[in-house]
């Protein structure tokens, strides 16, 4: 009997600790690990939204970057750290929907490995042109591309790139054939673009928009599922083109597995009183990021979303017979 008694006291002791711990939390500097080198989109979106989400925790948010293929070294170390709420994943389309597909030696599971905790305002991509390019819209790109199998070549930021998923994912939809080149980067392939050597490419509206303002592309279809004040003008390839085509490039926050439901609900809450800053969204909406109702950016829905991302991108991949292994 005493040792039952000690037993229950020891379960009890446990249990106050536990809530103790989350009434206090955050105590101490929170990590988020970003798989990318410094500078780059998914950094420079993370450093934003650390920063306001900081700011409502009253704790310091420290970005630790990972670098290393295609992202997926740092997801490995993010799901490998102890689930206590002091290290978290800011997870990207690319390594965490598209990754299980790429590589076959993954060492972790998006969806059972992490805990889904607010997923990011949305970017999409932009379909682009060179500025002497004779494609005025969607339709005449495609009707060429029919005319032409093959003959269409798609620049992308790499093998495996959202750029080169998204180009693969449309031409499919589609039904047309397109000749992919890969860079080392948007940027290149861009210049390219620009240049003429390339036909066509998506990218994303934050890095597309200073160009197509400069006049030396021309977007002729953005890939949201509404058109965007920034592309004054130019349609969604759904509305035109391809109904139902629809993606964006996706970021987000995950803890690993066995995180406390109290911790993913303090960050989550922290979030989504940092977009009640008006100031905060209306920064990322005039860089042509999208941002998302709570019920697209919540820790359920988010998680289902991710579940549903890795299986349609599967399907991608398979298709388009894209590896990097």
């Amino acid at each position: 009997m005493k040792h039952w008694i000690a037993a229950l006291a020891a379960v009890a002791g446990l249990a106050l600790h536990g809530t103790s711990q989350a009434q206090n939390y955050p105590d101490h500097a929170i990590t988020w690990i970003v798989p990318f080198a410094p500078g780059g989109p998914t950094d420079a979106m993370a450093r934003n939204i650390a920063l306001r989400v900081a700011q409502e925790l009253k704790q310091s948010i420290v970005i630790e970057n990972v670098a290393g293929a295609g992202g997926t070294i740092g997801s490995g170390r993010a799901a490998r750290a102890a689930p206590d709420g002091y290290t978290f994943l800011v997870g990207h389309i690319g390594y965490m929907a598209a990754g299980p597909s790429l590589y076959k030696h993954l060492s972790y599971d998006p969806v059972k490995d992490f805990k889904a905790v607010f997923r990011f305002p949305d970017t999409p991509l932009v379909l682009l042109v060179g500025e002497k390019s004779p494609y005025k819209t969607v339709s005449d790109l495609i009707a060429d591309a029919k005319a032409r199998p093959g003959a269409i070549n798609f620049g992308n930021a790499g093998v495996g790139s959202t750029s080169h998923l998204v180009a693969a994912l449309f031409a499919s939809q589609a039904g047309i054939q397109i000749t992919p080149i890969a860079y080392k980067g948007a940027g290149p392939a861009l210049n390219d673009l620009m240049g003429g050597q390339v036909n066509a490419m998506f990218d994303q509206t934050n890095t597309a928009l200073p160009q197509t303002r400069g006049g030396k592309v021309r977007a002729l279809g953005l890939t949201s599922n509404t058109t965007m004040a920034q592309f004054p003008g130019v349609p969604t390839v759904a509305e035109k083109a391809i109904p139902g085509f629809q993606v964006s490039t996706w970021y987000g926050l995950y803890a690993p597995k066995g995180t406390p439901d109290a911790v993913v609900s303090t960050m989550y809450d922290a979030y989504r009183r940092a977009l009640q800053d008006q100031a905060f969204t209306s920064q990322m909406t005039g860089q042509g990021i999208q941002l998302l109702t709570d019920a697209e950016y919540a820790p359920a829905a988010f998680q289902a979303f991710t579940a549903q991302e890795v299986q349609r991108w599967a399907g991608v991949i398979k298709q388009a017979g894209i590896t990097l292994e």
